[in-house]
């Protein structure tokens, strides 16, 4: 991810539908620069961040996927998570990019586990937490927002 990515990014966290899966108002421009700049820093901290990813027959920003540490209940976690342009929604991009960021967490950061935190009722992206082999762990609220906790773990 890098800062020229803004104006594909706004067309992910500007659209009311794909930011009603986060209970949130569409992004502005100076909060999607605020947005990239944190993960950027992240990725700095961390070693690992959230990648875009392209659709190469049309070299196009359609969504991004990668992995976030976060501490969650007083343990320290890796989240893979992801975001998709809302007209790229059903087509597969969403499993293939989750596929290939859980592998890479898992076998070459080596992480011990993964998570998603998965808003309550989002169905979508409940399916592929279960397509990538997370299994359901918990219902959690942070932050007053209820979450279904998904998890898998290196063998």
């Amino acid at each position: 991810m890098q800062e020229s990515d803004l104006e594909d990014l706004l067309l992910i966290f500007g659209d009311p539908e794909v930011m009603a899966s986060f209970d949130s108002a569409p992004f502005n421009r100076t909060q999607m620069e605020h947005w990239i700049q944190r993960n950027i820093q992240h990725q700095v901290r961390h070693g690992y961040g959230l990648f875009p990813v392209i659709l190469k027959s049309e070299e196009l920003l359609i969504g991004n996927c990668g992995l976030e540490h976060m501490e969650l209940d007083g343990y320290q976690e890796t989240e893979l998570g992801y975001d998709f342009r809302r007209d790229y929604w059903n087509k597969g991009y969403a499993t293939e990019a989750a596929t290939a960021v859980r592998n890479y967490a898992l076998e070459v950061l080596r992480l011990p586990c993964l998570i998603s935190l998965i808003r309550v009722g989002n169905e979508a992206s409940r399916c592929v937490s279960k397509k990538i082999g997370m299994q359901f762990v918990d219902e959690i609220t942070r932050n007053g927002i209820s979450y279904w906790k998904y998890a898998i773990c290196a063998e």
